[in-house]
């Protein structure tokens, strides 16, 4: 019998059938448009681009440009790349444009359809930022896309790291820029360092297409991004403590898997008390639990935590000297991403490697804050149904799932639980096997490196040929993802998520022109181009044959999503293939959500060693654990959203004063109006109100008078004055004031110091947000433990967090205040000093430059493949720490990255 919610969505379709069914007529009137925009010359394209921007600017809603800016775009990329869209992809462009995530299988095209709602956009002239999740697809897609964007009369840019400032602010101005999340939010918050407007990169925050929305807003949502400067070097505390922790026994900690926390039990704070008093790390007579202890206690939890928690690996590879963390989603290394609060310190003495001194925070966002600046967002992805609640939450985003072009013909098969690890690692070589005999090819997923060359070596023993991508081999991605369709081809893969190259049936038709063409340079490239594509018609048909596609994963991911991610690399547009799940008792899923229950009940079954259980309830069951840690994570993230949103408010604040600032040419009536508060707080502390005049004090009044306002007035002798009050002596003190800054305006110059003031505040408001991150830290570390009291953390935290802003920008008058008051023009002797000790810099700067022999010299043996040393765009992307693309053995950040 069917429940009501059945019935009803039988009726009435499901919320999503009714968004698909409400594009139908804005698709009809976009392909009723086809024949009168195919009649258009490749100038009329763009002069009809013309035409709608100048509507938009008008006033007219985009909403109702949208069929004709659909039409124009669609002809634009036929003719451009020989690509017509298809329904479903206009349908996917207008979802984004309504500002919702379009959830779209693989190898649906989302590259293309993002072109859509980004040109229509566009044309209101504030720029459409795409936002991609590696660098190498950035430029990638900006390449291939531009070709579109060119057809129609618009400009294409793309953001890198370590590019040039005026390029990138070149590149922010186009109508559509290309970027990762992370180099759009560092440069969001290296504007609000910048002292010039015109210094500054971005230009606003009016649309932006999230491509992977899932992999960026949510996995990676979870860590800051901070901008830091270098802290005090602590390396031998972190040496001292490493040597301390592998003396710890089980009964002296306490891991919690589920949460991914360590902590000491009663006995193990007991034993370090004595370890750490022992080795002198703990003063005489000091307890763990004072509060002079804090910092120890800190760094032994980071100590515990890099030796339980963090796996080499898996969480990271020792790489060049250097601990480079691996993302748990993709599995790539994050060069120059480092973990805080000394965690990454402690891995790094846990490994013996030169340990980086610690950082301290100049500025950070979550990207939650930053994508939450758009005026509208959207987004697109393969899954992204499972999150959707958090993503409307969070960010307002609806998910719609958009219908495949082709219906999808994969075969999805229950999950198979093996009793142990061995068992099913060899059920998955007879697997892996099986297909290859028939020349089925077969994409292996598993969850770390450590698994996946294991699986490696078991395939080596057993004769099998295949690719490993990890993050040790990331460079050949593209390549090994390319040929991961071919026949009989067998591709062991750490998460499949955002690899962004699409595994085609019988390989990557591209890739194999482009190396037939290298290969042969005098042929004719038409000629080639014909004849591999006719062979790759009979090789794709051998693999449908094959069944198509096989992905076999090795475990069960904590989240759906990327099972889900793994599992649509197969069936692409209506290809044939197959998918199934391998599990055992032992995975780290099924270890932590009660395996015990199925352990005695496959035993109760008599299951015999190498047999697996495969059933509908097994897969329902595991996918209830997986909703429960989803549903964790979430909480987890949006407890720290709360959190951050108290510091993003004020972030704004300060950001926004930043911004008003530099726009302002003439800063002296706000520097003035700061100097008369302090007068009037000074004032007030030293001549309280409806105090009498014997309960003045004069003397402290002219010491802080001339401390803070830099003037020396008789202010003792008018205390002493008859029938004087608070309110004659503050004016007293503002008229003396002005007259030594008006002395002072005089002295340098008015437009001198109207500089001057503008960088002293500027610079002031630097410092004290600075410190005031740094105060919100320590708040955020110790106010969980007010729960104990019966107050609430978080309106703690609000509350406190509202006083330390007040204070600070009371404390930011005194600063500026202060400056202003003590800088003085320099004396004909101290500039000449000055030019003798910058000229000093400079030729030192020379000699250490001058020698020939020190310069980095390239060698084309061991350089990446294309490197010119005079074009930039061939060295690659190499993070700062990596060897330098130019072959010389040394790092990027010493050779050809070196910043001069």
């Amino acid at each position: 019998m069917l429940g009501f919610g059945t019935l009803a969505k039988k009726v009435f379709g499901t919320p999503n059938d009714r968004k698909v069914k409400a594009t139908r007529p804005i698709i009809e009137k976009i392909n009723a448009l086809e024949e009168e925009f195919e009649t258009l010359s490749d100038e009329g394209i763009k002069t009809k681009t013309e035409e709608l921007a100048q509507r938009a600017m008008k006033g007219e809603s985009l909403d109702d440009l949208l069929p004709e800016a659909f039409a124009n775009c669609r002809e634009a990329a036929k003719r451009a790349l020989g690509l017509r869209a298809f329904d479903v992809q206009l349908m996917g462009g207008i979802f984004m444009h309504q500002g919702n995530i379009s959830e779209m299988k693989t190898g649906e095209g989302k590259t293309l359809v993002a072109t859509f709602p980004a040109y229509l956009n566009a044309l209101t002239g504030k720029g459409v930022h795409i936002v991609t999740v590696n660098d190498y697809l950035a430029k990638r897609d900006a390449e291939w896309m531009s070709k579109v964007y060119g057809a129609l009369g618009l400009t294409t840019g793309v953001i890198y790291p370590q590019q040039p400032d005026g390029e990138k602010r070149e590149a922010y101005r186009c109508d559509v820029t290309y970027a990762t999340n992370n180099e759009l939010g560092f440069d969001y918050l290296r504007d609000n360092m910048k002292s010039e407007l015109d210094q500054m990169a971005q230009r606003g925050h009016n649309f932006a297409i999230v491509d992977e929305v899932d992999s960026i807003l949510i996995d990676e949502a979870r860590t800051p991004l901070i901008i830091s400067g270098p802290a005090q070097d602590r390396s031998e505390l972190y040496v001292s403590i490493d040597r301390i922790i592998p003396d710890l026994l089980e009964e002296h900690y306490k891991i919690d898997e589920k949460q991914r926390q360590v902590t000491f039990t009663e006995e193990g704070n007991e034993w370090l008390e004595e370890q750490l008093a022992a080795r002198g790390l703990l003063p005489e007579g000091q307890s763990l639990y004072d509060p002079e202890s804090t910092t120890i206690v800190h760094h032994m939890n980071q100590g515990l935590r890099a030796h339980k928690l963090f796996i080499r690996d898996k969480d990271y590879i020792v790489r060049n000297n250097e601990v480079v963390l691996i993302d748990e989603f993709t599995g790539r290394m994050m060069s120059g991403r480092r973990l805080s609060d000394g965690l990454h310190q402690a891995i790094e003495a846990k490994e013996g490697v030169e340990i980086q001194p610690e950082n301290v925070t100049l500025a950070q966002v979550t990207f939650q804050n930053y994508f939450r600046l758009y005026d509208k967002l959207s987004g697109m992805t393969g899954t992204a149904a499972t999150e959707a609640e958090e993503f409307m939450e969070i960010y307002g985003l609806g998910v719609v799932e958009v219908p495949t072009n082709r219906p999808i013909a994969r075969v999805d098969e229950d999950d198979a639980v093996y009793r142990t690890a061995q068992e099913k690692f060899e059920a998955i070589v007879e697997r892996i096997k099986e297909a290859t005999e028939k020349g089925q090819p077969i994409l292996v997923g598993t969850t770390s490196i450590e698994k996946s060359e294991m699986l490696s070596e078991m395939l080596t023993q057993a004769g099998v040929k295949h690719n490993v991508l990890n993050a040790r081999h990331h460079e050949q991605e593209a390549q090994i993802v390319a040929d991961a369709g071919k026949l009989g081809a067998v591709t062991i893969a750490t998460n499949m998520a955002g690899r962004g190259t699409d595994i085609k049936l019988g390989g990557n038709v591209d890739f194999k022109i482009m190396e037939a063409i290298e290969a042969d340079p005098e042929g004719d490239p038409e000629e080639i181009r014909q004849r591999i594509e006719a062979e790759h018609k009979s090789w794709e048909e051998k693999v449908k044959e094959a069944g198509g596609l096989y992905v076999l994963a090795t475990e069960r991911h904590e989240s759906r999503r990327i099972d889900n991610q793994l599992r649509g690399r197969s069936g692409r547009q209506g290809d044939p293939g197959r998918s199934s799940f391998f599990l055992s008792l032992e995975d780290d899923l099924m270890r932590i959500f009660g395996s015990e229950r199925l352990d005695k009940m496959l035993k109760t079954l008599g299951m015999k060693e190498g047999e697996a259980i495969v059933h509908p309830w097994v897969n329902k069951s595991l996918e209830r654990a997986q909703a429960k840690v989803e549903g964790r994570n979430f909480d987890i993230r949006k407890q720290l959203l709360k959190f951050d949103d108290v510091m993003n408010e004020q972030r704004k604040v300060i950001f926004k004063q930043r911004l008003d600032i530099m726009k302002t040419a003439d800063l002296s009536e706000i520097v003035k109006d700061m100097r008369n508060e302090v007068i009037d707080e000074l004032v007030e502390t030293y001549i309280p109100p409806k105090s009498y005049a014997d309960q003045w004090d004069g003397e402290g009044l002219y010491v802080a008078a001339m401390e803070h306002l830099g003037v020396d007035v008789p202010v003792i002798d008018w205390v002493k004055e008859e029938g004087v009050d608070d309110e004659e002596i503050t004016e007293r003190l503002e008229k003396a004031a002005d007259e030594m800054m008006a002395k002072k305006a005089t002295d340098f110059g008015p437009e001198n110091m109207r500089s001057i003031e503008k960088q002293v505040l500027l610079q002031t408001i630097d410092t004290k947000w600075q410190e005031h991150l740094l105060t919100l830290e320590h708040l955020r570390s110790v106010v969980g433990f007010r729960g104990y009291a019966q107050r609430d953390p978080l309106n703690e935290y609000k509350n406190e967090a509202f006083q330390l802003f007040e204070s600070m920008l009371e404390n930011l008058r005194i600063d500026v205040t202060k400056t202003l008051s003590q800088i003085r023009p320099l004396t004909a002797e101290e500039q000449a000093q000055m030019m003798a000790q910058l000229q000093a810099q400079q030729n030192a700067a020379q000699a250490a430059a001058a020698p020939a022999e020190d310069e980095p010299e390239p060698n084309p043996e061991n350089a990446l493949p294309g490197f010119d040393e005079n074009d930039p765009t061939t060295w690659g992307n190499p993070g700062r720490n990596e060897p330098c693309p130019c072959g010389s053995g040394k790092k990027f950040k010493h050779c050809h990255g070196r910043v001069s």
